[in-house]
């Protein structure tokens, strides 16, 4: 066991871990924030996505241990006093969901595509950088929707 202390949605967290702890087990199991689900134990649904120092991972890819001393941001984290981050407003706006389940992650991905790429992105950026990120309801049309109406809402 070991000591793993980070930065999670703004305030400081610690606890005591197992070297083979995911991340994702960390956040949901220890800090009980349970908007990042486990969809595949496999890394391969996204249903999983933060934000580590800035940039979206897979987090049932990642040991707790390799958080230690970083950043962590999940699904909680990105309301400010109630409202609703620009991209999760957009999701709720343009019907992207149905289930809920895969929500959490494409909304992490979708921040972390628009920072990369900016709020002009276009469709075929989108719908490439969402391959990691599977939806079983939806059909993915109001999901593209949904990130290209949140870029515009964050780039100003």
């Amino acid at each position: 066991m070991q000591t793993v202390s980070m930065n999670v949605n703004g305030e400081p967290k610690s606890g005591e871990v197992e070297d083979r702890t995911l991340l994702v087990e960390f956040l949901r199991e220890h800090l009980r924030l349970t908007g990042t689900h486990v969809g595949c134990d496999t890394s391969q649904c996204g249903a999983c996505v933060v934000h580590v120092n800035g940039v979206s991972v897979k987090s049932c890819t990642m040991l707790a241990v390799q958080a230690d001393g970083g950043d962590v941001t999940t699904i909680e984290g990105l309301a400010n006093n109630g409202e609703l981050h620009p991209m999760q407003q957009a999701f709720k706006d343009n019907h992207g969901l149905q289930c809920g389940f895969c929500t959490p992650g494409m909304v992490m991905s979708a921040i972390d595509i628009v920072n990369r790429n900016g709020s002009d992105v276009d469709e075929a950026t989108v719908r490439k950088e969402l391959e990691g990120n599977i939806c079983r309801c939806t059909g993915y049309h109001n999901i593209v929707k949904a990130v290209h109406a949140g870029a515009k809402n964050m780039g100003g």
